[in-house]
């Protein structure tokens, strides 16, 4: 079945996430991580920790910012999954949450902005 216009433009969010996170010195542990509790876009890693990442992706910020979807359900889904992730790799380390809100569009010529909200479910 074709990809849909969402899950393009969600997936190149994500590439673009990861590829700002490399960027900052992190590494990136695994991507689109499942369990029965939820799904974390992100899972990375530097010499402090282990960082949980959703990354929110619209073409632009005419119906709102992309950070303004994580609502209160999906941190409950977020946070359950890293705690799932964390018992099943059997991990006891410092962690967090973090949200990546990027604006752009591989269709668009413009830059893309990304704006990384860190220990966001605080």
């Amino acid at each position: 079945m074709a990809e849909g216009w969402k899950q393009t433009l969600g997936r190149w969010g994500e590439a673009k996430a990861a590829e700002y996170l490399v960027q900052q010195g992190m590494a990136i542990r695994c991507r689109n991580y499942h369990c029965a509790e939820g799904e974390i876009d992100l899972v990375a890693e530097d010499t402090e920790g282990l960082y949980f990442v959703e990354v929110k992706t619209r073409s632009s910020t005419r119906w709102g910012y992309p950070e303004a979807a994580v609502d209160g359900r999906k941190r409950e889904h977020i946070l359950a999954a890293a705690r799932h992730y964390l018992q099943e790799q059997e991990l006891d380390c410092l962690w967090r949450v973090d949200v990546v809100a990027v604006v752009g569009s591989p269709r668009a010529k413009s830059e893309v902005e990304i704006v990384w909200y860190q220990n966001a479910l605080d």
